[in-house]
């Protein structure tokens, strides 16, 4: 959030499980509130709100369901125009975070970086299978409209 006060390029793209970690959700809701850029693909449980009237902008938060159980734990942080990216084992739950052993690690390799990054832009992008994650609760599937489908999105962009 500092980039983004000093009127530097500032957002995070977040990629978990499951999001319930109350000091980490108030870093989130923070960022939104300095109106940073901030997206999420959550899979399955997230008591964080999307939406808040005080901030500039909301949260675009989607979860996506499909037949192949996923784990993979991303996290993009746009510093002052640096990209930085790291994989993590933990969930951003209390029991994971402080009650296991978990690890999280900067990604250094720009072809790793470069792949991670289509991943998050192929999910963000998914019209088939996401839910729009809203302070309600009614998470209805993505409009569709007259975007292409994720698939020729990735297969475009590999």
């Amino acid at each position: 959030m500092k980039w983004h006060k000093a009127s530097k390029q500032a957002s995070c793209i977040i990629k978990l499980n499951s999001l319930t970690d109350l000091k980490l959700i108030e870093a989130i809701s923070s960022a939104a509130n300095a109106a940073m850029d901030v997206k999420l693909v959550i899979r399955g449980i997230c008591t964080l709100l999307t939406n808040n009237a005080k901030w500039p902008k909301p949260i675009h938060a989607i979860s996506i369901v499909d037949q192949y159980l996923e784990h993979a734990r991303v996290f993009y942080f746009k510093n002052g125009g640096k990209d930085d990216y790291y994989i993590s084992s933990a969930d951003w739950m209390m029991r994971n975070l402080d009650y296991r052993i978990e690890a999280t690690t900067p990604i250094y390799d720009m072809d790793i970086k470069e792949e991670l990054k289509q991943i998050l832009e192929i999910q963000l992008a998914e019209n088939e299978k996401a839910r729009v994650l809203d302070n309600e609760q009614v998470n209805q599937y993505v409009p569709r409209g007259p975007r292409e489908k994720a698939y020729s999105f990735a297969s475009r962009n590999i």
